[in-house]
């Protein structure tokens, strides 16, 4: 099986996270963006402003690699306003796949038709330039019913406002691979959340962000249904080695 095709690369610190300084940590971006044309992944991961320089060095190389960013990230407590101006400009500036922070936090409170109009209105941008939208929907702070209810309602948004052709372009996405767990417990992808957000977001398609650390483990994720992996250390993986990242 050809693992790179669902291997979505990933490098989202900033330079404060990394410990770099602007100008390191975007050496490490550009490392990133080449190793993923190097290695054929199907797509580089990388925040916001980054995205023009991956857009750059892919029609440099006359790459494939597609370009990913993320939105309202990593908490999802952005605005809707905010979130649809910075996915304008990821489109503007060349990006590909816009994944949404769903704003869990509100949906945990109740707060239902503030999340259906994010993901609708998200939706509808992302899919009106041609591009792929995933909603992060953050696993390690959902229980499990909320999972469940979770990846329900987007399903249930995008099959009420869009075209069944339009169903293969969105995608419930587990993680950030940056909310603070305790006592060690996962941030990111696991089986049983795989297994819930596969069985209730069906016909959208699922990516299991984080927590993917081995090429078996990538293999059974592939063979549960998920359609993208998030990780990186997409090269390890792929290699068959064990992955060193913490995403």
């Amino acid at each position: 099986m050809n693992v790179q095709y669902y291997l979505d690369s990933t490098y989202l610190k900033t330079p404060e996270q990394a410990g770099l300084s602007v100008t390191e940590n975007t050496k490490v971006v550009a490392s990133f963006v080449q190793e993923a044309i190097d290695e054929g992944f199907k797509l580089i991961m990388i925040r916001p402003d980054m995205v023009k320089l991956a857009d750059k060095m892919i029609k440099e190389a006359n790459s494939k690699v597609t370009i990913g960013t993320v939105i309202g990230f990593p908490e999802g407590i952005f605005s809707l306003e905010e979130k649809l101006k910075e996915a304008q400009q990821a489109i503007e500036d060349g990006a590909d796949d816009l994944d949404f922070v769903c704003n869990y936090e509100a949906f945990k409170r109740g707060e239902i038709d503030l999340v259906k109009k994010e993901i609708l209105e998200g939706t509808k941008l992302g899919l009106a330039h041609h591009k792929i939208v995933k909603w992060i929907i953050e696993v390690a702070a959902l229980s499990g019913d909320q999972i469940i209810q979770l990846s329900a309602l987007i399903k249930n948004v995008v099959m009420a406002n869009f075209k069944e052709e339009y169903y293969s372009s969105v995608f419930v996405k587990s993680s950030t691979g940056f909310y603070k767990t305790k006592d060690g417990l996962p941030n990111g992808a696991t089986i049983p959340t795989i297994i819930m957000m596969l069985e209730n977001a069906s016909p959208l398609s699922v990516k299991a962000a984080g927590g993917v650390r081995t090429y078996e483990e990538a293999l059974e994720m592939i063979r549960l249904g998920v359609k993208r992996i998030g990780t990186s250390s997409a090269k390890a993986i792929a290699n068959g080695q064990i992955a060193n990242g913490d995403y």
